[in-house]
């Protein structure tokens, strides 16, 4: 009976994960592959570019209805139970906000919150059942979206001060030796990347810039490439991609569940963050969240270089080149060599 509970209670966590891991990439993807190029497209095609930027900025604040509804969607849930389940994420995500009789839809909100409220609202439904009998279409919505997303702006608050708390540990690397600074940011930021936290929320919080947001950027991007080289025999290339052009949190529920799978990602981000301070990468708050998604990272970065080709070479050697070698070493020492990790216990079911 015990181990029948803990096996359910494993499920229900990996589909709340997973569900935020499916949301994820619905919500971010098209942002991180499109935002770049069509704020190059502005003075080309201001119109068909400034659409195409509205339309992925909006779905990115969609990220919690998708990932309430895939969450839904992994429990089995019915229609009404879905949509019930994806606005109660939404409303305690901290993304949409009331002032003035105005209605303010801004940003992705709070992925740890929206984890809670997720996790609420689904233990109303399974707590609801079929007790509302010919009621249920009219009764449950409200229920679920007014108590869960209710109790899901009650824990806001709390959570973002969990947020705010990480913050402030991150800001004392940045008082350290850089090269020791660089190691530590990187890894420290990788690390957020794969989990429910928000490594670019934080980094604006905190204003993380100069070399430390350069090798927050790169450890992000380090991370990407190598759980996206490490997994790419066992998912697409599609997917594969997806770790660097997107976000490399679409394997949270992987890595969460294999906490193993943080040891070749920190060695690999703490590599980068070093080589990141050797060279004086720069960046600014906004970009050290991104790592190479949506080219972000390397744009900000060129802001702060001395235009020409040597930085556009240099940029490439730090984005692409290494990035992809470091991979791929991951793969040959954690993978084939001391087979500590398998390539599959990163795949995705997309």
């Amino acid at each position: 009976m015990t181990q029948t509970k803990t096996t359910g209670l494993k499920q229900a966590t990996m589909n709340i994960l997973n569900g935020i891991g499916m949301g994820v990439i619905a919500a971010l993807v098209p942002a991180a592959i499109l935002g770049q190029l069509m704020k190059a497209l502005l003075g080309v095609a201001p119109a068909f570019a400034q659409t195409v930027i509205n339309i992925t900025t909006f779905t990115q604040s969609l990220l919690a209805a998708m990932a309430g509804f895939c969450a839904a969607y992994l429990f089995q849930l019915n229609m009404v139970q879905m949509s019930s389940v994806a606005a109660a994420a939404m409303i305690g995500s901290g993304a949409v906000t009331f002032k003035n009789g105005l209605m303010t839809v801004a940003g992705t909100g709070d992925v740890i919150n929206i984890g809670l409220t997720i996790i609420v609202a689904i233990f109303l439904v399974k707590l609801i059942g079929k007790r509302l009998g010919s009621y249920t279409a009219l009764l449950l919505p409200i229920i679920i979206v007014v108590g869960g997303g209710g109790i899901g702006l009650l824990l806001l608050p709390y959570v973002k001060n969990v947020t705010t708390l990480i913050g402030t540990i991150v800001m004392v690397f940045t008082k350290l030796q850089p090269l020791l600074m660089g190691i530590l940011i990187g890894m420290s930021f990788a690390a957020m990347i794969v989990s429910p936290l928000s490594a670019a929320g934080i980094a604006i919080a905190i204003g993380l810039t100069g070399v430390a947001s350069g090798a927050a950027n790169l450890g992000i991007a380090g991370a990407g490439y190598t759980l996206g080289i490490m997994s790419s025999s066992v998912n697409g290339m599609g997917t594969t991609l997806a770790h660097f052009i997107g976000t490399p949190k679409i394997q949270m529920a992987n890595m969460l569940e294999k906490p193993k799978l943080f040891v070749p990602v920190l060695c690999a981000s703490g590599l980068s963050g070093f080589l990141a301070a050797i060279v004086n990468l720069q960046g600014t708050p906004s970009s050290a969240g991104f790592g190479f998604s949506g080219l972000i990272g390397p744009l900000a970065a060129y802001a702060k270089m001395t235009p020409g080709w040597g930085s556009i070479i240099l940029l490439t050697v730090l984005y692409v080149v290494y990035p992809v070698a470091l991979g791929f070493f991951m793969r040959w020492l954690f993978i084939d060599r001391l087979h500590f990790v398998s390539a599959e216990d990163l795949r995705l079911d997309v």
